[in-house]
């Protein structure tokens, strides 16, 4: 009744400081089943194929993978050409083949040029060993004509 006949602030303000009316505490809104929630899709639960609204692409797009692999790849092939491993002409090859969707990731570049190097000593071993095998047929020659020369 004291409160309902309350009609002004000034009448109010006394009724709060008698204690008639207090303040009702904040209602908690707890994000504690959110993080909850949040630590279990980092797990992977909760995200199978029923809970996806967005395409594939929409969710992860594939520029962005692309943009991030291109990157990996060029920052070993400009690593590699730094270190001398590669030269020039082959980091251009190279770059333009990642360029060309040729290499998954950067284990399969790394394979290819450890086994484009390979290629390369092995095809010089086999050129010196022609060339040892060149010269000593030569000078066998060489030999035989002069021996004849003198008969």
């Amino acid at each position: 009744s004291e409160i309902s006949s309350a009609n002004s602030r000034q009448n109010i303000k006394k009724l709060i400081k008698d204690g008639l009316i207090i303040k009702k505490p904040q209602t908690v809104h707890s994000r504690a089943r959110c993080r909850k929630n949040r630590e279990a899709r980092r797990m992977g639960r909760h995200t199978g194929t029923g809970k996806r609204k967005g395409t594939a692409n929409a969710r992860m797009p594939e520029k962005v993978i692309w943009m991030r692999r291109m990157r990996v790849l060029r920052r070993l092939l400009k690593k590699y050409r730094e270190d001398k491993k590669i030269d020039k002409h082959m980091y251009h090859a190279l770059y333009l083949q990642s360029k060309g969707n040729i290499f998954k990731n950067k284990r399969v570049l790394m394979e290819h040029i450890h086994k484009k190097k390979a290629e390369g000593l092995r095809l010089k071993a086999l050129q010196e060993q022609a060339e040892a095998r060149r010269n000593r047929s030569e000078a066998a020659h060489e030999r035989k004509s002069a021996r004849n020369a003198q008969k």
